[in-house]
């Protein structure tokens, strides 16, 4: 069956996908999405499941900063609609937003669902149709679209299309990534997916006492070290290695340190209030009867996990030798050998590549086609800059798409 009378079809019903069809709508096309899971924003839930953080306050060239290689080709995307732009659009919503005091951006009442519930009742009252359960295989010969559906495999003929269809992570949530091998076998520049904002395998599995006594449980504060760069936070111990947000900080250096060596070794600072020479000085000290243990806590304030976390990389002979436990207190190596699968990973870098797309998204080997979102080669660090992105490129897309349909194409 083939369906279809001149509108838009936006495939993907995230950030970027509602986005792409909000600013479409508000030039008068007609739209219709298409998502694969019975309903849309299903990852966008989940993201605000602990406190929606939409967006940070950063100045904004410091904002852009945080997309490393690829902060240049998402700069018009992200001047047309940053930080300040996408507090005042849930503003329109009705959904006020506030500064923490890490500088993140939450509703003020912490939660996805208002804001997603409002936004979808706008979009309705646009008139954008929604089609649930319709995942996308790719195109027919004479360029519909081509979608499988719990009744059959139907078409739909377009006008033009948004893909925002995600990364490969959370495939359960409708992003998994099967848009690629579609959209290289159309000619378009895909880079490989992998991992961002991951947890890691360490290359020697934590002894059975520390995984069985500690697991889940979180390190802090400390103080990560890897390639020249510092950052204080925490992170979790897991049965295989670490996670957490410290962590994840680093995650696109250590993936890539992985690929290129074979092993990423950061080390952690167990002590970051404490300069070594006091370190130093305090290990120094007699403890008479004392037990290693009680000497470390009542002259460091040190036990519990990151005791343990000692132990298990010194062992009883290194803890013993004064020097080596004062050094390896303030630079504890992780040798990491593995990122964590992809599904399991928060986003993903890789992607539909910016050499294969013109300046308003448009794939150049299918004109009239349009990406946006997590499936463009960019990757960002959590803190709002993944939302954020998402909706500034959704948005540019559309922009895009209505372009090219007021030029008479």
């Amino acid at each position: 069956m083939t369906t279809g009378d001149r509108r838009v079809a936006v495939v993907g019903g995230g950030p970027a996908g509602l986005m792409a069809a909000e600013t479409l709508a508000a030039a008068g096309i007609p739209i219709d999405i298409f998502d694969a899971m019975p309903s849309v924003g299903r990852k966008f839930l989940l993201a605000g499941r602990g406190g929606l953080n939409l967006t940070h306050s950063e100045p904004d060239a410091v904002f852009r900063s945080r997309f490393g290689p690829a902060q240049q080709a998402l700069r018009a995307a992200l001047d047309g609609f940053g930080a300040e732009h996408l507090r005042a659009w849930a503003a329109g919503l009705g959904i006020e937003t506030f500064v923490g005091s890490s500088g993140r951006v939450f509703p003020t009442d912490m939660k996805a669902a208002p804001l997603l519930r409002a936004w979808l009742h706008r979009l309705r009252d646009a008139g954008v149709r929604f089609h649930a359960r319709r995942r996308w295989t790719g195109w027919a010969d004479d360029g519909a679209l081509c979608f499988d559906t719990p009744t059959g495999a139907v078409r739909h003929r377009a006008r033009a299309t948004v893909l925002a269809l995600g990364g490969g992570s959370w495939a359960r949530l409708g992003s998994d990534g099967a848009w690629v091998a579609r959209l290289q076998a159309a000619g378009a520049p895909v880079a490989p997916l992998q991992p961002s904002n991951c947890g890691f395998d360490l290359a020697r599995p934590w002894s059975d006492f520390l995984r069985q006594r500690f697991a889940g449980q979180p390190v802090k504060p400390v103080v990560m070290a890897f390639d020249g760069r510092r950052q204080q936070g925490e992170f979790v111990l897991t049965d295989t290695g670490v996670e957490g947000s410290l962590v994840y900080a680093f995650s696109a250096a250590l993936r890539d340190a992985i690929a290129r060596d074979g092993r990423a070794v950061p080390t952690l600072d167990l002590l970051p209030d404490h300069d070594a020479a006091r370190v130093a000085a305090e290990l120094r000290r007699p403890r008479g009867s004392r037990s290693l243990a009680t000497h470390l806590k009542s002259r460091l304030g040190l036990g519990g996990l990151k005791l343990a976390l000692l132990h298990e990389v010194l062992g009883a002979d290194g803890l013993a030798d004064a020097e080596r436990l004062a050094a390896t207190l303030k630079a504890l190596p992780l040798v990491l050998k593995a990122p964590r699968p992809l599904d399991e990973a928060i986003s993903t870098a890789g992607g539909v590549r910016f050499d294969g797309l013109d300046q308003q998204l448009m794939l150049t080997v299918r004109p009239g086609v349009f990406c946006a979102g997590e499936m463009l080669d960019w990757e960002a660090p959590t803190g709002g800059y993944l939302l954020t992105a998402s909706f500034a490129t959704g948005r540019l897309a559309g922009q895009g798409a209505a372009a090219w349909l007021a030029a008479g194409r």
